[in-house]
């Protein structure tokens, strides 16, 4: 598909280039042929207007390969010109006045004859100038030639450029199709086992053989996968709730302040039956602008992360004015120190830094979705660990 796609967009590319290169050189093209048409005239009519200095020097004539038919009204034919032509044959002047007096334009061309002629009526007599052009078609020539090498040459350098840009344009488009196979192939991995145990023990109830102790037990399995599958999807939802936008329509004022204040209370008994001291430093006033209940939620799923992963001792909050226009979110709680690899990829979706807490109803998916809120409100988080603590920061922008 992605090589479809870069094929596509370096098609499309060479397509506008090539109607711009064709447009751009026959205009040039069509300009010059026209002004070098419009000067022979000119210098056959300045040529035909003073037939009485036609050989002076310096002259328009005297840069002209050209020759002039003189016709009297009493049907005197006379012939003067330059030795570029051969003004002895008859035959040929005759085929040559008799086709300028049969058109019924003043100018015309004869392309068998590569000449072009141009009529007008002096002192009463009708005079017919011949020119060659075989010096302007030359001209001509030599740029199609040149503007067909150009052209070829410039499309070569295009393709190559778009070539480089299609790999580079496509890059987000490739990560993206990568991320969602991954996601995917993910999401099927967590469902894939709920649904086998759910299977599992919806076959056994069905058994005849089990008794009621064995079938409740069996009920009850279903009755906690069908909670861990129901928890995973309400997770996905939310992701795809916040990839689809839906932060950024709830957009006011929020008090983060008074937010952070009450996102603790419902936490405080949480931790306590954890062995956890819950201690937080808030500073009053912070006013952001963004979607209440996601801010709440950003808050919510790095204080069940803290309750979740902690080892025993205090967990901080800490919510401050940063620089000029922030303020920064912190929660840092004790245990081993992620490493900067871990600490890069715990925001990946389905991501776990440790895979034997996979059953604690926790799918990789909470950090994911305060990632994705916080990139919605212009913000930025993050994850240090050093000294036996692990801290998450949120850096978000500030209203006044």
């Amino acid at each position: 598909m992605l090589k479809k796609l870069r094929l596509r967009f370096v098609i499309i590319n060479m397509v506008i280039v090539l109607v711009m290169l064709s447009v751009i050189l026959g205009t040039v093209l069509q300009s010059t042929r026209q002004n070098l048409a419009r000067e022979s005239v000119a210098m056959m009519r300045a040529v035909a207007d003073d037939p009485m200095q036609l050989n002076w020097p310096g002259t328009p004539s005297s840069r002209l390969p050209y020759f002039t038919v003189r016709l009297s009204p009493f049907g005197e034919v006379r012939v003067t010109g330059n030795s570029y032509y051969d003004l002895e044959d008859t035959e040929l002047l005759t085929a040559l006045v008799t086709g300028a007096l049969e058109s019924q334009e003043n100018t015309g061309y004869m392309p068998k004859y590569n000449l072009r002629f141009y009529r007008t009526v002096q002192h009463g007599a009708e005079y017919i100038v011949f020119a060659d052009v075989s010096s302007e078609k030359a001209t001509v020539n030599n740029l199609l030639k040149n503007s067909l090498i150009t052209g070829s040459g410039a499309l070569a350098v295009f393709l190559l450029i778009s070539i480089l840009l299609a790999r580079w344009a496509v890059k987000p488009v490739d990560a993206a199709w990568k991320q969602q196979k991954q996601f995917v192939s993910d999401a099927s991995h967590e469902l894939k086992t709920p649904l086998t145990v759910i299977l599992t023990n919806a076959e056994l109830l069905q058994d005849p053989s089990y008794d009621e102790t064995q079938r409740s037990r069996f009920a009850d399995n279903i009755l906690t996968m069908s909670h861990q599958m129901r928890g995973l999807v309400e997770g996905l939802l939310d992701l795809a709730r916040v990839d689809n936008g839906a932060v950024r329509t709830a957009f006011a004022d929020v008090d983060v302040s008074a937010l952070a204040e009450n996102a603790l209370l419902p936490f405080e008994p949480v931790f306590f039956e954890k062995g956890l001291e819950l201690k937080s430093e808030i500073e009053k006033g912070i006013v952001c602008k963004g979607s209440e209940s996601h801010l709440r939620q950003v808050m919510e799923i790095l204080l069940d992360n803290a309750q979740k992963y902690a080892s025993p001792g205090a967990v901080e909050v800490r919510l401050e004015k940063h620089g000029h226009s922030h303020c920064q979110l912190s929660v840092t709680s004790p245990g081993e120190p992620l490493s900067p690899e871990e600490c890069k990829n715990i925001f990946k979706r389905f991501y776990r830094a440790d895979r034997a807490r996979s059953m604690d109803h926790s799918y990789g998916l909470g950090l994911a979705i305060a990632e994705s809120i916080v990139t919605e409100h212009q913000g930025k988080i993050w994850c240090e660990g050093s000294d036996g603590k692990n801290t998450f920061f949120v850096l978000l922008p500030r209203e006044g």
